[in-house]
């Protein structure tokens, strides 16, 4: 019998990142980790998503202007979800750039009243008093939207070829957004700290599976966590039951 030849495979190449997308880590107060903010040219301009906590400001500022991002050239920024982490530079860069602001209804009232549980099932005395003092999220951090994003909005007037996905699970506002050539913004929804996989912490885990499911239907190359390394979407599909 003749010999057989082993034949190497060749890695499985992961989808590239956009051109000349920034990410933008951020540290977390009290050393609980890092979060993570997308700076997105477009002919437009810049297009930030999510800002990271108030306790990072100077370092935000310092990498968006590092990345070209001078005043004016921010005209939209985008908030996945209204946690603090994710919105606490918002009014900031709306008065130090310009960007109009952005975000789902849903989640409008955590950043106009700086109440992370304002639309979340309500936790106990202890932790509603413990969380603002440790989220920074003050009257100066607090803002209302300038505009309001529904499921399937159009971003392309605003220089950015995708649409919104309405994600609530990890908090009733939670959004993802969608380019054309199938990147996949997701907020918290989606996590890769130890692996892609949803999210543990879940305000509606009912919500939270069913909004994993349509992502699963729809054709998405690679995806953007608010937490960890981005990675490629079959990955995700390969972790599921």
């Amino acid at each position: 019998m003749g010999r057989r030849t082993a034949v190497a495979m060749a890695p499985r190449k992961e989808p590239s990142m956009p051109q000349d997308l920034h990410i933008l880590t951020l540290p977390l107060p009290f050393r609980m980790g890092t979060v993570n903010c997308y700076l997105h040219p477009t002919p437009a301009g810049h297009v930030l998503i999510d800002t990271g906590p108030a306790s990072a400001r100077k370092r935000l500022h310092r990498e968006l202007e590092s990345a070209g991002c001078v005043p004016g050239a921010l005209p939209f920024l985008l908030l996945t979800h209204g946690d603090f982490d994710h919105t606490g530079n918002a009014a900031s860069c709306r008065t130090t750039f310009g960007a109009k602001i952005a975000m789902h209804p849903g989640d409008a009232g955590m950043a106009e009243r700086g109440d992370m549980f304002v639309n979340r099932k309500q936790p106990n005395f202890l932790i509603r008093t413990l969380v603002p003092l440790f989220t920074r999220f003050g009257k100066s951090e607090r803002f209302t939207p300038d505009v309001l994003l529904g499921d399937g909005y159009d971003l392309s007037p605003h220089g950015l070829e995708a649409r919104v996905i309405s994600l609530p699970g990890h908090s009733l506002g939670s959004i993802g957004v969608l380019t054309s050539s199938g990147d996949l913004f997701c907020g918290d929804l989606l996590d890769n700290t130890k692996g892609p996989s949803l999210n543990a912490l879940m305000d509606d885990p009912t919500a939270g599976e069913a909004s994993l499911a349509r992502l699963q239907a729809l054709d998405i190359r690679r995806v953007y966590p608010g937490h960890g390394p981005p990675f490629a979407m079959e990955r995700l599909a390969q972790k599921q039951p």
